[in-house]
């Protein structure tokens, strides 16, 4: 029970994942080269989209005032948790797209590797490059308001040294966070000490419920979606033309040390103004679009427009591919269209979390307007498409943008893709369910596979076809019909083989950072294996000294094994002596329910919630807490024992690719 939090993600999981050197395997198996139709799919994005439009390199590079000549940022133990020189081999300016590289995602990798300090505008300045986010110093009368502070400390205090370097020393003197993902908040400690924040001296503002949601998402499902993260993200693949190019929103993301300063103040409504240090800014709420605490921010002294994460220059996710909750595209369009009625004629430029900056009126208005349309037509389509009976699958397949959003660059899918948004909203309004009977109580992926191996006529004969297949660039059905040659054997080395050879072209093709990520991580376990060793691990001090006890709770009743806890009754009393606040737990019909204490516990347990802290982080054992009388255990030690034993602790390198 005590060491309920092993797994804890935010929608930003990879700021704790461990570097590609300590999960890889000792000799993995080479990637290959990109086939004829890869080479043939790629030179046609070349002659499909505006390569000659070069405004985003102008931005881009626009207002540069330095960079260090190298950029590795390490831990105090020196251990690399930033590294961008690994991907200047063959990522620059003056380098042509690898074939094995879609040309459009290459751009994007070409832009995001514009790294360093620049000036926005009058008295605003951003870090890039630094981190998958940009990290924002906004000058007041005497000292820095930063947004959005890095995933890691390393990585924030090395922005941060920049700027002082080049800007001159100033101490921060105010937080912002613009919403609930780690990206946007956990390297705020790189900032200034403990003391400053708990006494006040560095003010943090974030929006309403943004504690609860930077605490909670994703806690219940965090390890099946940390896996998956692992493919989004790509993050065992090699830093070369054949592996790791980019994840959509920047590079990749920092490994450093990532904390939670707790807010001290909460915006809650559209409109409210906050005047910090002489700087005055207005905020919008937009709750449930990108996250579901999070706002933007207009400073009227410098006509200048934060957009948090509500408009990047990508397409963003409905649904990412590591799994959540579905948001909604329609919400999301209605808020930047009410951006666009307050400060469409207030505003000069707009900035982001994520990539660069854009000038002038008329072209950020033009930038709005088809970003919100972007998200409206994929909703409105879609659902169009929904009612006139089609299912996910088929609205995927049938849905395009119209070519005034679809060859608008920061409408590409280089984060999220037209595709699956589509499906995403199908699934907001329908559920996982299509419709038709034949998949209202289908086989699962194991057993239907081995009845379709049987059905095509056997292994070697599929294999046959889907060489021939293969050989003509057919890669997407050659996934389909190798997926259950691989699960109806899992010991098909030649199916293992070939369905690898598959991922990887698609891998290479894909336009989106994390397509190429799942394609050829999913490539790299067909031929290596599923690792045994990392993982990810983000609960760090400041998430467990945060977490309320109810969460623990809820997260709790997910590790009970439902099975094993059959026929049995435990009933516990927790006291928190802190908290002054005492809980009941009963395990009874194979559900753990928690609430006020009960009349007759089979065991008390009493101690503060900084012992529980304590034990989940591993400074003390359930053992040592009882011997120095900081956990006091009364009744049934047994019942204790018997409740700890029916937890699951769940594996982290399940199987994905393979049965």
């Amino acid at each position: 029970m005590l060491t309920a939090l092993k797994k804890f993600t935010t929608f930003a999981l990879l700021g704790t994942l461990i570097s590609n050197s300590a999960m890889a395997l000792a000799e993995p198996v080479p990637p290959k080269p990109a086939t004829e139709a890869t080479k043939a799919a790629n030179a046609a994005v070349l002659k499909e989209l505006p390569f000659s439009d070069k405004s985003d390199f102008e931005d881009a590079q626009r207002g540069f005032i330095a960079k260090p000549d190298t950029l590795t940022i390490t831990s105090a133990a020196g251990t690399p948790v930033w590294d961008l020189e690994s991907y200047k081999q063959y990522i620059s300016l003056d380098k042509e797209s690898p074939d094995t590289i879609n040309p459009s995602l290459y751009r994007n990798a070409q832009l995001s590797m514009q790294y360093g300090l620049f000036k926005v505008t009058d008295r605003i300045y951003q870090v890039r490059g630094y981190d998958l986010s940009n990290i924002t110093f906004v000058q007041g009368d005497t000292g820095w308001i930063v947004f959005d502070p890095l995933i890691s400390t390393e990585t924030a205090k090395a922005a941060y040294d920049l700027v002082t370097a080049n800007l001159g020393e100033r101490p921060v003197v105010a937080l912002v966070y613009s919403h609930s993902h780690i990206d946007h908040y956990g390297g705020g400690r790189g900032l200034g000490s403990d003391e400053d924040f708990a006494s006040g001296k560095i003010k943090v503002f974030a929006p309403e419920g943004f504690s609860e949601h930077a605490i909670s998402e994703n806690v219940i499902a965090g390890n099946a979606m940390s896996r998956r993260a692992i493919f989004m993200y790509g993050a065992m693949l090699p830093r070369n033309a054949q592996g790791g190019v980019n994840g959509g929103l920047g590079q990749t993301t920092s490994t450093g040390t990532t904390t939670l300063v707790l807010p001290s103040d909460f915006i809650t409504k559209t409109g409210e103004v906050v005047t910090v240090d002489g700087v005055e800014m207005e905020f919008q709420m937009t709750p449930g679009t990108e996250a579901p605490a999070e706002m933007n921010t207009y400073f009227p002294q410098f006509k200048a427009m934060w957009m948090a994460e509500n408009t990047t220059n990508t397409m963003h996710n409905i649904l990412t591919l590591r799994g959540a909750q579905v948001r909604d595209a329609l919400k999301w369009s209605s808020f930047l269209n009410e951006t666009i009625d307050r400060y469409g004629d207030k505003v000069e430029v707009k900035f982001q979390s994520h990539h660069w900056p854009q000038w002038g009126q008329a072209k950020i208005n033009d930038y709005w307007k088809k970003q919100r349309d972007m998200y409206k037509y994929t909703h409105d389509q879609s659902v169009n498409l929904m009612n006139k009976g089609y299912n996910g699958e088929e609205i995927s397949e049938m849905i395009k943008l119209p070519p005034e959003l679809d060859q608008f660059w920061p409408n590409r899918g280089y984060y999220g893709t037209l595709r699956h948004n589509s499906r995403a909203v199908y699934q907001r309004y329908m559920g996982w369910y299509n419709g038709n009977p034949s998949d209202l109580n289908n086989l699962p992926p194991e057993d239907a596979a081995k009845k379709y191996v049987a059905y095509m006529g056997g292994e070697e004969a599929v294999l046959k076809l889907a060489k021939a297949d293969f050989d003509k660039g057919e890669y997407r059905w050659v996934a389909e019909v190798l997926k259950h040659v691989v699960f109806a054997n899992p010991e098909s080395s030649v199916g293992k083989d070939l369905l690898a050879d598959t991922y990887e072209q698609l891998g290479y093709q894909a336009e989106s950072g994390p397509w190429r990520g799942v394609y050829l991580q999913g490539a790299y376990e067909l031929r290596n294996g599923v690792p045994s060793a990392g993982g990810i691990n983000t609960a760090g001090p400041d998430v467990i000294k945060a977490m309320p006890p109810e969460m623990l709770f809820d997260y709790l009743s997910v590790r009970l094994n439902g099975p094993k806890a059959a026929g049995k009754k435990i009933f516990l009393n927790i006291d928190f002596t802190d908290l002054k606040k005492e809980y009941g737990l009963s395990v009874e019909n194979a559900v753990l329910n928690y609430g006020k204490p009960l009349e007759k516990p089979d065991v008390t347990l009493t101690l503060s919630k900084a012992t529980l802290d304590a034990i989940q982080l591993k400074q003390t054992t359930l053992e040592d807490a009882i011997t120095k009388g900081n956990l006091k255990v009364d009744g049934k030690r047994e019942a204790l024992t018997e409740f700890l034993g029916l937890l699951d602790t769940f594996p982290f390198w399940f199987n994905i690719v393979t049965p």
